[in-house]
């Protein structure tokens, strides 16, 4: 269940404080407990009174399950993989309806997915959330749904006839009954609950001339499920228009959509893009999951000095904290984990994103619409009548936004904004190119984050080895630079799906704005220039971050090399 809407819910009816709700789904985010578990635990109630409050919010009636012990013709109202995926354990059938207790009951779509899937009727009654896992685990299992099954219940098929005339017109009301058909819920369902266990960020639906593939992207490396039968393409496609809302007759134009769900017991956004190419439209769905993504700067694994240096500049009145790096890498993250620092009741903090991607209480987010003429510069302007104190610019993009940053900079705001160039002191040069005068960059600049995401090795196959004078030479070392130091790589097993690599971290490198920087800038110094003075006075390159990650055995040269 969604931490924050339980919450409301609680908070509406009296029962919690602001403060409480905050501190309830901190908890929930970044433990292993549920939030009901959570408000259990605080003895804010009982499990009851739990339901009994989620009942009256919803319309619905409370059951308790605890003496509930479904016969094989209840467990019969609802195929086993789809009770799993969609966390419904039924409790009687009665007529056309089927009475059901959900893991989630305030997810409506749940519901509608049920009932396209059954061709029933779905009335919910509420029970304990974790109740009702335990007995759908009972019960129906816990393994993951099984593709080839579903594969054969969908049969041999036949693509869906588009009619020849009328230029791009077709069958829309075959194409959606067969994307609202139960085994194509159940298959998209299957995709994105392994995609995204499989903690990936992106996920791909390609269409192409002979196959239709369906990759995803795990740790910034892309790779491909077994592909289904071409003739899946576009109930399977159609099917994910559907959940996101987006018009399936449309096929000539890009659209973009989102899917709200709750997947294991997590709320996950996923974020919809569609293109149309020469066979069909190709889907990109961007994951969005809160819970894997610990919003604290502590966390992030930056050497000490970074991140005792960050810490001072978040808390100035006043400047420009620039963090820079290719899309991909962790800047908006970077940032966040910035704000939540400083989000405090006596400070005003407004943020320009495109779009808004993780909701942060006490922050005021604005999404970026460029199609209405809502852009960067013009959300930044009038930002500047909100008497802020902190702003965040999702992205300089040209000279308007970053006209006006400086001058909130200057009239006494802090502004934290990213850019996209390779290093730390790219930026100063392309501020510069964009027509900015030397003298405002180096007056309202605090200091310049520069950083990417890596691999880290598996750490249930991470081996030792030596490794030859080539691949050290990648690195500008030889043996005798390297002396007694450890090298290790991932074997690959079953925790990182053969891979050799687990999840990610962040290489860092900061520029500090020192007064023989500032006065290199307003001499309009060359960036080359410029990046030799700050390694001279200190700075730690991207590169040599690296190394102190693939000696403390995080990450492997080849990783190292590839981003730096």
């Amino acid at each position: 269940m969604d931490a924050r809407q339980v919450t409301d819910i609680f908070q509406e009816r009296g029962l919690i404080t602001a403060e409480q709700a905050a501190t309830f789904i901190r908890e929930a985010g970044y433990g292993d407990r549920q939030i009901e578990q959570v408000l259990v635990d605080h003895h804010v109630v009982d499990e009851d009174g739990f339901i009994q409050v989620i009942a009256d919010s919803i319309g619905a009636e409370s059951y308790n399950l605890s003496e509930f012990a479904p016969d094989t013709t209840v467990l019969g109202l609802i195929p086993s993989g789809l009770a799993r995926l969609h966390g419904a354990m039924p409790i009687m059938g009665s007529g056309n309806t089927i009475i059901v207790t959900l893991t989630d009951p305030l997810n409506p779509q749940t519901i509608e997915d049920l009932r396209f899937a059954l061709g029933r009727e779905i009335q919910v009654m509420v029970a304990f959330p974790t109740k009702v896992k335990a007995l759908i685990t009972q019960h129906y299992g816990s393994e993951v749904t099984n593709f080839d099954d579903i594969i054969a219940q969908l049969g041999a098929g036949s693509d869906l006839v588009v009619t020849e005339g009328g230029g791009d017109a077709f069958n829309l009301q075959a194409v959606t009954a067969e994307a609202n058909t139960g085994p194509i819920i159940k298959y998209v369902d299957a995709i994105l609950d392994k995609a995204i266990a499989a903690r990936a960020s992106d996920i791909h639906f390609e269409p192409f001339e002979t196959e239709f593939k369906i990759r995803y992207r795990v740790d910034g490396a892309l790779y491909e499920m077994d592909p289904p039968p071409l003739h899946l393409a576009l109930p399977v496609i159609s099917r994910v228009k559907v959940m996101s809302n987006l018009n399936i007759a449309e096929r000539r134009l890009p659209q973009d959509g989102r899917i709200q769900r709750t997947i294991g017991g997590r709320q996950v956004d996923l974020r919809v893009s569609t293109l149309p190419t020469t066979f069909g439209e190709s889907v990109v769905l961007r994951v969005l999951d809160r819970s894997s993504v610990n919003l604290d700067l502590e966390t992030l694994g930056m050497p000490d000095d970074i991140y005792n240096h960050i810490l001072q500049v978040i808390e100035k009145p006043n400047g420009i904290f620039i963090v820079t790096g290719p899309t991909g890498s962790g800047k908006t993250t970077t940032l966040y984990s910035c704000l939540r620092k400083i989000n405090t009741i006596d400070s005003k903090l407004l943020t320009a994103e495109d779009p808004v991607e993780y909701e942060i209480d006490g922050i005021i987010q604005v999404p970026i619409n460029d199609g209405i003429g809502l852009t960067f510069s013009r959300v930044l302007r009038a930002f500047l009548r909100q008497d802020p104190d902190r702003i965040l610019v999702g992205e300089t993009r040209d000279i308007e936004t970053a006209q006006i940053a400086i001058q909130a900079s200057l009239t006494g705001h802090l502004v934290f904004t990213t850019l996209h160039t390779n290093d730390s002191t790219g930026a100063v040069t392309r501020l510069v190119d964009m027509g900015i005068e030397p003298f405002l960059i180096s007056a309202s600049l605090e200091c310049i984050l520069a950083q990417r995401l890596i691999r880290k090795i598996c750490t249930a196959c991470r081996t030792a080895y030596e490794p030859n004078e080539h691949v050290l030479s990648s690195l500008g070392l030889t043996i005798h630079d390297i002396g007694d130091k450890n090298f290790y790589y991932g074997k690959g097993c079953e925790a990182c799906n053969n891979t050799g690599y687990k999840g990610r971290k962040g290489i860092y490198e900061l520029l500090k704005m020192s007064d023989p920087i500032r006065e290199m800038i307003n001499e309009r110094t060359p960036g080359v220039i410029l990046r030799q003075k700050a390694i001279e006075l200190g700075m730690t390159t991207l590169r040599e971050d690296g190394m102190r990650s693939i000696f403390d055995g995080l990450t492997t040269i080849e990783e190292v090399v590839k981003y730096t």
